[in-house]
């Protein structure tokens, strides 16, 4: 693809292959990072994902990232962190609420693939179709067989996204037992954090095991070559925003494209024209 940007991170292969066994989510003991160290880490980061949106405008990429886990995984933060310094107009979040009646006797994927980025845009689900690998077969929100054909269509419907020249990336978001119960306890006491905790987070909390077992079957049957999952261990969220952050980089060869600083245009002369007295309402100055 040509010389990348010459940005260095700190962090695993971009496989990540070996990086933890099973599911742990811990930060293996490791001290908690200073938030001056995260934010400057974070800063550098964020300065690539601009570089990456001005790169997408310019070849007309198409890219898509999702990301999946279970309730106060922190799909949320990390969210909020690529989104923070780039353009809504390249970066689009998608976040579906449910279906509606008729949504529901559409095909599966309908409503998501008219979510699909065009040229020049990057497209971030904040959870996908793989709803139905997860709280629609938890809960029992769809049948068995609507479950085991998602499970058998799933890989050749990425397979066909990527075969359009679309770049697919996959985040599972793993948290521990011990973590979310701390973090659900957390948004009870809040209420700045209230709104996050709804029924279906509080049967979440009851079911985990539910949950693990089809996590376990949805990560087997559409982890593929063409369309890998990468499991980020979310305990300690900085850790994992950073880690994630970076890996996104790493799995896309953008380049950096050269910038040509703007020299801002005179103002125009007045030409007779007064500041009139301000008669509008003015917003109390508190502060």
């Amino acid at each position: 693809m040509g010389k990348k940007s010459k940005q260095k991170h700190n962090h695993n292969s971009v496989d990540g292959r070996g990086a933890a066994s099973g599911f742990e989510a811990a930060s293996n003991g490791r001290q908690k990072m200073p938030n001056k160290e995260y934010e400057a880490e974070l800063f550098g980061l964020q300065v690539e994902l601009v570089k990456l949106q001005e790169w997408a405008k310019a070849t007309n990429a198409r890219i898509v990232i999702i990301f999946e886990g279970r309730d106060a995984a922190g799909k949320g933060g990390i969210i909020k962190r690529i989104l923070e310094r780039v353009s809504p107009r390249v970066f689009r979040l998608v976040a579906l609420p449910s279906p509606t009646e008729r949504q529901k006797t559409q095909l599966h994927a309908q409503r998501y693939i008219e979510k699909m980025p065009a040229g020049g845009e990057i497209v971030i689900f904040d959870r996908s179709w793989y709803n139905r690998a997860g709280v629609e077969r938890v809960m029992g929100f769809c049948s068995d067989e609507e479950y085991k054909q998602f499970l058998k269509d799933c890989p050749a419907f990425e397979g066909f996204l990527v075969s359009q020249g679309i770049m697919l990336l996959k985040y599972w978001l793993e948290v521990s037992e011990k973590e979310q119960h701390k973090r659900f306890l957390a948004r009870i006491k809040d209420p700045t954090k209230r709104w996050k905790l709804s029924p279906m987070d509080l049967e979440s909390h009851r079911r985990w095991y539910d949950y693990s077992r089809a996590r376990d079957a949805m990560l087997l049957a559409t982890d593929t070559p063409a369309a890998p999952w990468f499991i980020v261990p979310s305990d300690d969220k900085k850790r994992a925003c950073l880690n994630c952050i970076a890996h996104i980089l790493n799995s896309i060869s953008y380049e950096e494209i050269p910038y040509t600083p703007p020299k801002l245009p005179r103002r125009q002369k007045a030409k007779g024209y007064v500041e009139p007295p301000q008669k509008h309402r003015i917003v109390p100055q508190r502060w």
